[in-house]
């Protein structure tokens, strides 16, 4: 019985061989399909990637050339003096100043300002012209920056010289005159009456603005009048008389009377105060960099300087864009811009200048 299931199992060994070495030889023909298979996807793609990277990196070059060759064809944008974008963020624009406190003008409106003395027809708009005429142009002029720039609400000024330089020393030897208080309320009616704001304008003559402004804290005191100071009538250090020199103020000086402000506002629990200070010349306002900024004033330094619009662009570029204060300004002379034949800027060329004038002031 042993010996007939060993004859079995030989037999049966037999005849299982063949198959199971067909059986593996067809799983090594499988595997070797599938590895063949495998290589030829790789090798498409590893083909696909190089022919997708190559396109890309073809399409970025030509990108590439393509920008810089339009760059290159574009026109570079010419700018006038003042204008320059570039160099005005080269200097320090915007400043980082205190962030405005509510009840600020600057920098949401834009101050459009009439320059001048009632009593004087020669010394500026707001006294060369009788007061409803007056009222009426100044609304023309608001319309007209209105209409430049819809964005900025445009809030209109008046802005009295209620100390004036003189070229004789007077009682005192001081060379200049303080307004009466009746001509400072005259005119703060009138500004009253056409929804103005009104400014104090300073010039000092041989006195000492600590001396001077103060004796207006009366009408300072009020939510809707700010101050100007004059530089170029400020001559105590060169003894001059005014008109025969340009006189000067120090940081110092204006750092007084930002205070004096400052000390207003908390004093009488008033919004922000706006402070122009008058600039034309390299000297006309020294160390600059010690300005003190404040939140309870807003300093404009103002381009005040006339003449032909290339030396008026040229003027702000160089004392009021490369030593950033603020904010800026720019006043327009109906007169002494125009007496040799050039034209008054427009506001549309007046807001071409960078960074753009918040007060503007007319002569």
């Amino acid at each position: 019985m042993k010996s007939y299931r060993n004859v079995c199992m030989a037999l049966l060994l037999i005849f299982a061989a063949p198959a199971l070495v067909a059986c593996k030889d067809s799983k090594s023909l499988e595997l070797q399909a599938k590895a063949k298979k495998e290589a030829e996807l790789k090798i498409a793609a590893d083909a696909a990637f190089a022919a997708t990277t190559t396109a890309t990196r073809k399409a970025a070059v030509f990108a590439a050339q393509t920008s810089a060759a339009r760059k290159a064809a574009a026109p570079k944008i010419k700018y006038n003096a003042g204008e320059n974008p570039d160099f005005a963020t080269q200097k320090g624009w915007p400043v980082a100043g205190p962030a405005p406190l509510p009840g600020s003008l600057l920098p949401s409106k834009r101050i459009v300002a009439y320059y001048g003395n009632p009593l004087s027809k020669k010394m500026g708009a707001l006294g060369e012209f009788a007061k409803d005429d007056m009222l009426r142009r100044l609304k023309g002029e608001v319309a007209k920056w209105q209409a430049a720039d819809p964005a900025t609400p445009v809030q209109p000024a008046l802005h009295l010289i209620a100390v004036v330089a003189q070229g004789a020393p007077g009682k005192d030897g001081k060379y200049r005159m303080i307004m009466p208080d009746k001509v400072v309320n005259q005119v703060y009616g009138w500004a009253r009456e056409a929804g103005a704001v009104m400014f104090i304008d300073i010039q000092t003559g041989h006195d000492d603005i600590r001396a001077v402004l103060p004796r207006f804290e009366w009408i300072l005191k009020n939510p809707d009048v700010h101050l100007g100071i004059d530089p170029e009538f400020n001559l105590i250090k060169s003894g001059k008389k005014p008109g025969t020199k340009i006189g000067t103020y120090d940081a110092a000086d204006i750092n007084y009377a930002s205070g004096y402000l400052k000390d207003l506002v908390k004093k009488y629990n008033l919004p922000p105060k706006v402070f122009t200070v008058h600039r034309f010349t390299r000297n006309g306002v020294t160390n600059s960099k010690k300005i003190v900024l404040r939140p309870e004033v807003q300093i404009v330094m103002h381009m005040d300087g006339w003449g032909a619009p290339w030396l008026k662009r040229d003027s702000y570029k160089d004392y009021i864009v490369a030593e950033p204060v603020q904010y800026t300004g720019f006043k327009l002379f109906y007169h002494n811009d125009t007496k040799k034949g050039d034209p008054l800027l427009t506001p549309k060329d007046v807001l071409k200048l960078h960074p753009k004038p918040l007060y503007i002031q007319y002569q």
